[in-house]
């Protein structure tokens, strides 16, 4: 029989223009100290969008416009047999207000051709390519650890 994993739906929203994009610096809980799109947990009952537009707010203080849904990555750990972190990516097409510091992320903006890749996850490497391209991206990724990938099958998609 096989066991059925326990799956957790996440998101990350990145917005970026041709000036730049935005990240924040995790300053506390999974993933501190690296640079990321803003994001966390679907709560039960919300969409994916709705979460997104919560998370973002409480993260950077800004109220998200328009979101276009651009890719979908099954996270999996060693230590974590059980569970599989489904994350939505989300371009954020237009806010409103300043991203600001919160208790949770720093806000950060780079030029695109000098995004902090060595102090982000080692997997956004494989899928921020096509997310700035514009590229409908999906797949797998399992962690041995936080920093150390085992196995990625990321590449291009269909999906609506």
């Amino acid at each position: 029989m096989v066991e059925e994993k326990r799956r957790k739906q996440m998101t990350v929203a990145i917005y970026y223009n041709s000036g730049g994009i935005l990240l924040g610096l995790k300053k506390r809980g999974f993933g501190e100290g690296r640079w990321n799109g803003y994001g966390g947990k679907v709560k039960p009952g919300e969409t994916i969008n709705g979460a997104t537009r919560r998370e973002v707010f409480e993260e950077a203080g800004i109220v998200v416009g328009g979101l276009k849904n651009i890719g979908l990555i099954d996270f999996e750990f060693v230590d974590k047999p059980g569970e599989v972190l489904e994350v939505h990516f989300l371009r954020i097409l237009d806010y409103y207000g300043e991203p600001r510091e919160t208790e949770e992320m720093s806000p950060g903006w780079f030029d695109l051709d000098k995004i902090p890749y060595d102090k982000m996850w080692p997997d956004d490497i494989y899928w921020m390519p096509m997310f700035l391209r514009g590229e409908k991206f999906g797949g797998r990724i399992l962690f041995k650890d936080q920093d150390t990938i085992l196995e990625n099958d990321i590449r291009p998609v269909n999906f609506a």
